[in-house]
């Protein structure tokens, strides 16, 4: 017998190497000889770098970086085992968890840091980049990244303009005679499961920037500066980049990734699958076991437990999740293909009990999982 282990991590808890480890030592409490393959997994968001690295047998880099604010905040990202792959989360350097409720305001916010990260991967030797653009504290529409790249975002007066969403508007013309040369030796893939455009109301500003702490003047003012820099793009490159599925993503980071770095959009959890070669793994197998820290209905937009449900059904080959717990409308997900679905949780407890005691609850639920099957 064959089984896959390919969970996502246990936000909070355990990640997903560590979920993959408690899953096996439950199935062996009861088939010690049994073929187990692990394969640590993520869906673009937090978790990522790590899953890609431990997935990969690669290596987190650790650097310190400009911040949202422009504060030096500690940083990471991964170079996957073939040496030449970079893994970023853009959140690491320029996410909303890196600032408290008084310095959220996206008018003031930059990926330079993001930028700076991709600099560090290519003087390390790396030529393909994946960017997990997910919680960002920004809406500078990439400027930030790209100006750390050398790219020059100039006024009328040819000095270059503060990269953050409240100047765009002062953009008069882009230079690119500075720009660092080997990303033209690159490959770029933004891990994105949103489609927001650039601009409009669904895009951006007015869907993403109130929750970076953006008041209502400030989302029309960040739409009109978004706008505005979406022109300039389209005559400086003659790319159209205001209404393109994804450019919103992150604060319009997309929108920078796809016109100046010739990037493509991917699902995460597709980027993920495809680099750690599950699909090839899992061909051969009789069982497939998934999981994350919460799963219900919305498991289906992109999750990793979903991705991994799908292409299990592809090979007809039953996949079970677990999960720290079940939420609304979780049995929508049986009939999209999951063989079926346990809670970690074998009694009443408190979520950070849950919580503290992951590890020997995932070995338990995987055990009486295995007794069920045999």
């Amino acid at each position: 017998m064959k089984i896959i282990i390919a969970p996502d991590s246990f936000k909070g808890s355990l990640s997903a190497k560590e979920v993959a480890d408690n899953v096996e030592i439950g199935i062996r409490r009861v088939l010690e000889k049994v073929e187990i393959v692990k394969v640590p997994m993520a869906d673009g968001g937090e978790g990522t770098v790590q899953s890609l690295v431990d997935s990969t047998n690669g290596r987190i880099i650790e650097l310190i970086v400009t911040g949202p604010i422009f504060k030096k905040v500690n940083s990471f990202y991964g170079i996957l085992g073939d040496g030449k792959t970079a893994i970023i989360e853009m959140a690491s350097a320029s996410g909303l968890p890196l600032l408290n409720d008084e310095e959220k305001n996206p008018m003031n916010t930059t990926t330079y840091g993001t930028g700076e990260l991709i600099k560090d991967a290519l003087d390390k030797g790396c030529r393909k980049i994946i960017i997990g653009i997910g919680g960002s504290a920004t809406n500078d529409g990439g400027v930030g990244m790209l100006a750390a790249l050398g790219i020059q975002f100039l006024d009328e007066n040819s000095k270059e303009i503060k990269p953050i969403g409240g100047e765009l508007n002062k953009i008069s013309s882009i230079n690119m005679d500075k720009v660092d040369k080997r990303i033209n030796e690159c490959e770029f893939i933004s891990a994105c499961d949103v489609d927001n455009p650039l601009v409009g109301k669904n895009g951006a500003s007015y869907i993403f920037a109130p929750q970076k702490g953006a008041t209502e003047a400030q989302v029309k003012t960040l739409d009109a500066n978004l706008n505005h820099y979406a022109d300039i793009i389209e005559k400086t490159l003659n790319i159209s980049v205001a209404n393109y599925k994804g450019a919103g993503a992150a604060g319009g980071l997309g929108a920078g990734i796809l016109a100046f770095l010739n990037g493509n959009m991917q699902k995460g959890i597709d980027i993920v699958i495809q680099t750690t070669n599950l699909e090839e793994k899992i061909k051969d197998a009789d069982l497939i076991i998934t999981g994350e820290g919460m799963i219900d209905y919305q498991t289906q937009f992109g999750k990793t437990p979903y991705g991994v449900c799908l292409l299990g059904k592809r090979y007809n080959i039953p996949v079970i999740a677990i999960a720290g717990g079940l939420g609304k409308k979780y049995r929508e997900l049986y009939d999209l293909g999951f063989k079926s679905i346990f809670s970690i949780v074998d009694k009443p407890m408190k979520l950070e009990d849950s919580i503290k005691n992951s590890d020997r609850l995932i070995q338990d639920v995987s055990e009486r999982i295995m007794r069920i099957i045999i």
